[in-house]
């Protein structure tokens, strides 16, 4: 095999990884109808993976199969296999971070990851305010995405959105301080405009960070309900000519008692 071939034949082996790291579980048939390869390409590509421990497979029955039959094998990444798309310095990041919270205190790692996200709130809040509501999941998941987390979109089975982050670049430091990952939601929900729950992450051990993001309709209806709005009415019978605002309760007590 000459050099080009054997770069052509790693580099088609990282898409496969990196496919496996954004949408696993997944077959093999589906890795080899999204990447245009032949069942024996992509079992050559998925057996050198296996081999070096980037993935591992997961035996999955399907719904309603039962008795004999042979289980789908679905392959996930491994941390090993994770650890190859990290970033570097997470060893200096935690370190710091440790240093932080020693020398200041906790609330000192709080305010310093919310001043990571800030960039991000900074960033995306004009393009969040040009798109409808209905869009801006998919705008952060795109953002995200070109950020490094390869994230997705998706509509949640229980009602509203879902966001999906099948990388972090932070995963290591994060597991440690949970601060990162806190922030990072509460910057999901400055963006979107409506409350978000991050369901799981890739820090605690789960495959994916998974944030749910509540319906904007739900959240206005209950944001109603907290804060019902009450009409305003003009004053200006005291005759100095300033604009007084009482809302309609006051009105109502004002006819109740003659003031």
């Amino acid at each position: 095999m000459t050099n080009a071939e054997k770069g052509a034949e790693r580099g088609t082996r990282a898409r496969v990884a990196r496919l496996i790291l954004e949408h696993g579980p997944i077959n093999a048939a589906a890795l080899g109808e999204r990447l245009g390869l032949t069942p024996a390409g992509v079992r050559r590509h998925l057996d050198a993976l296996l081999a070096e421990g980037m993935i591992e497979p997961r035996a999955v029955r399907p719904r309603g199969q039962r008795g004999r039959g042979r289980p789908a094998k679905l392959f996930v990444i491994t941390d090993p296999g994770r650890g190859a798309f990290v970033h570097a310095y997470d060893d200096l990041a935690g370190s710091a971070l440790r240093f932080l919270a020693e020398r200041v205190g906790e609330q000192a790692v709080a305010e310093f990851a919310r001043s990571q996200v800030e960039g991000l709130v900074k960033r995306l809040s004009p393009a969040m305010r040009e798109v409808p509501a209905d869009q801006r999941v998919r705008v952060l998941a795109e953002a995200l995405t070109a950020d490094g987390y390869a994230a997705s979109a998706s509509q949640a089975k229980s009602g509203g959105e879902q966001l999906c982050q099948h990388h972090c670049p932070v995963a290591h430091v994060a597991a440690e301080f949970p601060q990162l990952c806190e922030a990072e939601t509460e910057a999901f929900g400055q963006l979107l405009g409506t409350p978000v729950q991050r369901l799981a992450t890739i820090a605690h051990g789960d495959g994916v960070c998974t944030t749910h993001v509540s319906p904007r309709a739900l959240a206005e209806q209950r944001n109603q309900s907290v804060n019902p709005r009450r009409s305003a009415t003009v004053d200006t019978s005291d005759g100095s000519g300033d604009v007084t605002i009482s809302t309609s309760r006051n009105a109502i007590e004002s006819k109740e008692t003659g003031r």
